[in-house]
């Protein structure tokens, strides 16, 4: 069985931003072999959070159709929430055909599956709600209150759901049965917080700053801020968005919108060690089930950038007919498809990942954000 959760934003025409500039000189390229990661983020693993099997693949857990029962028991549907309209809208991903419209919001940004995989939860920042829907019949749930939901992730442990709240700069820690507020941590100096990524033990995680050219490192026991850390270039426009650890842990990858780019920073998450050219406006960062290749949607050109996974080598470049603008996505849980929102062209995009092809363009209401995928057993995050 397939749950695919699609997280899409906006559901009124938007004209597309002005082409971000390109980077001031060429970045050096690659290494062949990526460096082992320190033993202070492999070793000693936060209490409590599923065993990593493989130091050499942190999501070996996670491959092609590495379902739990409770996964396998959902039902096959796509849920995609429209920030402008409040609406969620659930399609069937073996027809692509629109099966049900939920007014569910004021501005609904993603769809986030819980720790246990249980329920998913669509936050609307505007309305300050979780929205919650039981994966098992498609329905939506009473609506529960929390503060400034851009994102949300779950400590690697389940203790606590971590309401991104990217208008307040800050994280704020809830308890994810009864939602009540458990502590904040405040990020003052990272404007637009946004996605994150943990190291391999769990204990620290990388939240990248839109708007402030840099990313946030949070100690996961503490719940302090420990850091910032500057990107060589501090953009502040469209800056660092989405970030994927790789699978070794050596290096986190964190996609710049308007440098066009990735920038590569150290698994202990202290600097930054390169960039790696993409394409105009990288976005999304996904990995395929194998966790070989990685997928970088380029938002202002329609492309997919493919790219080695241990070592960030360019590996192909995948162009979407139509003037496409692919934001955020993720995986069915085969592998076999890589769904993507398509942020000003009021599309979704389905495209093969063997060869890139477009599967299928189903029609949205429009300024679509971002879809992500079910977690197979083990996976050591509970989001995409």
């Amino acid at each position: 069985m397939l749950v695919t959760v699609l997280a899409l934003a906006a559901c009124a025409n938007a004209a597309a931003p002005p082409a971000p500039p390109a980077s001031a000189s060429p970045p050096p390229a690659p290494p062949s072999v990526a460096a082992a990661p320190p033993a202070s983020v492999t070793s000693n693993p936060l209490p409590g959070m599923p065993p990593v099997s493989d130091r050499h693949n942190v999501y070996s857990d996670a491959g092609a159709n590495m379902l739990t029962d409770v996964t396998k028991a959902a039902k096959p549907l796509v849920y995609v929430p429209h920030t402008k309209s409040g609406d969620v809208w659930v399609i069937d991903p073996a027809t692509f055909a629109v099966v049900a419209k939920y007014p569910e919001g004021i501005e609904l940004q993603h769809v986030v599956p819980s720790h246990d995989m249980r329920t998913l939860y669509a936050t609307d920042d505007l309305g300050n709600t979780l929205t919650p829907f039981d994966p098992n019949t498609g329905l939506p749930g009473k609506r529960i209150p929390v503060t400034d939901p851009y994102n949300m992730y779950y400590s690697p442990d389940g203790s606590a759901a971590i309401v991104v709240a990217e208008a307040r700069k800050r994280l704020i820690w809830y308890d994810p049965k009864t939602w009540q507020q458990q502590s904040e941590t405040l990020t003052p100096n990272c404007a637009g917080i946004d996605h994150a990524d943990f190291t391999p033990n769990g204990r620290l995680a990388v939240f990248t700053c839109e708007f402030d050219g840099r990313v946030a490192v949070v100690d996961m026991t503490t719940r302090k801020l420990l850091r910032t850390i500057d990107m060589p270039h501090r953009n502040r426009h469209m800056g660092p968005q989405d970030i994927k650890l790789a699978p070794d842990g050596s290096v986190f990858y964190i996609a710049d919108s308007d440098q066009n780019d990735l920038w590569v920073l150290d698994g202990a998450a202290t600097k930054v060690l390169r960039e790696i050219p993409t394409g105009m406006g990288a976005h999304g960062i996904y990995l395929d089930r194998p966790a070989k290749r990685l997928f970088v949607s380029n938002r202002h050109e329609g492309s997919v950038s493919v790219l080695d996974a241990y070592t960030g080598a360019s590996l192909a470049k995948w162009k979407i007919p139509g003037r496409a603008s692919p934001d955020m996505g993720g995986l069915t849980a085969d592998g076999s498809q890589l769904w993507l929102s398509g942020r000003y062209s009021d599309a979704v995009y389905v495209l093969s990942t063997s060869d890139g092809h477009l599967i299928k363009q189903i029609p949205v209401c429009g300024h679509t954000h971002s879809p992500c995928g079910p977690l197979p057993t083990g996976d050591r995050k509970s989001v995409v």
